[in-house]
């Protein structure tokens, strides 16, 4: 009975997953992405048809071990040469921009009082990638499934909205196609958001845009150490080694280096970053589905105003050093 159970608390957030993955195929839905599609559904269906206790150890599964097979796939996304190759201006620009944000936004948080763990959350979600940055560091900080909700919830909003902007707003920014790509890039949360903002300027902006991501993806590895240190630090117990070593993100790393290196042929690679968006899906419409659509309401507010708040000072910093220190292509 309980493996029953299991499997269907499992096959409903696959069942969430697959739905989000064709909605996020179609117009506009395809700029808030399969990732936060899922968890919006899983939010919705906890609200309406509820959550047996017995079906949650197959959603506990999908939003912890699943999340971390995901994060590892991930890394076949990324290739570490396209990085080198877009030079040191680029990384630097993204790396600024990464340390900025996310002082800035941990700052506004903990000044409006938001909970500790949240704001670091939130921080990483707004400066790195979004929601794949939030579950990354999640296990690190040791999350509840509702602090994640929350930071993802409004990283979401505030994610698609940017998009938009951006698009209405591309033909009178002041910037060649490569710049605007740059900023794309370098400002907005998700890749979906960047991919969806940076098409308008044509091919060149989509290309430098998903390069500039890539770089701020790759820069989640010595963040999320950085993390673990501080976590190993602030422990005052003797007992150090039982603290989460964020082995997945070394997986990450590793498949970079295997895509980097072309041993895994293009096919097989594409193959694995959809099943990598499937599970991180599944572990998303598991962590909607143990969401308290009332918790959201009470503290999400604060967090939303720190974050954008935040979003505002990314988009003025990477445009300004774009018109202060242009990168030429």
């Amino acid at each position: 009975m309980q493996r029953v159970s299991f499997s269907i608390g499992l096959g409903l957030t696959l069942c969430i997953a697959g739905i989000a993955f064709y909605l996020a195929k179609l117009p506009f839905l395809n700029i808030v992405g399969q990732l936060v599609i899922a968890i919006i559904l899983g939010i919705v269906w906890r609200a309406t048809a509820g959550m047996k206790p017995n079906y949650m150890p197959g959603v506990e599964f999908s939003s912890t071990r699943l999340l971390r097979i995901g994060i590892v796939l991930l890394g076949l996304r990324l290739n570490l040469l396209d990085i080198y190759q877009a030079g040191l201006p680029v990384f630097f620009y993204a790396f600024i921009l990464l340390v900025s944000t996310i002082g800035i936004v941990y700052g506004l948080c903990r000044a409006l009082r938001v909970d500790k763990t949240v704001s670091i959350l939130t921080a990483c979600g707004t400066a790195i990638c979004g929601a794949a940055a939030i579950l990354a560091v999640a296990p690190i900080l040791k999350a509840k499934e509702q602090s994640i909700t929350i930071a993802v919830a409004v990283i979401a909003v505030l994610g698609t909205t940017f998009t938009i902007l951006y698009t209405v707003i591309f033909s009178w920014l002041p910037l060649s196609d490569f710049s605007y790509g740059i900023l794309s890039g370098g400002t907005l949360h998700e890749v979906a958001h960047v991919v969806a903002a940076s098409s308008v300027g044509g091919e060149q902006a989509e290309d430098m845009a998903i390069i500039v991501k890539l770089t701020r993806v790759a820069l989640l590895v010595p963040v999320a150490l950085a993390l673990t240190l501080m976590m190993q630090k602030g422990n005052h117990s003797s007992v150090k080694h039982q603290l989460p070593i964020p082995w997945f993100l070394f997986g990450f790393i590793g498949m970079s280096l295997l895509n980097t290196l072309g041993i895994v042929p293009a096919v097989i690679v594409d193959h694995c970053i959809t099943l990598s968006y499937l599970l991180l899906a599944m572990a998303m419409a598991g962590l909607g589905l143990k969401m308290d659509v009332r918790i959201l309401k009470k503290q999400g507010g604060r967090v939303f105003v720190a974050a954008l708040i935040g979003s505002v000072c990314l988009v003025l910093a990477g445009y300004g050093l774009l018109v202060w220190f242009p990168i030429m292509p």
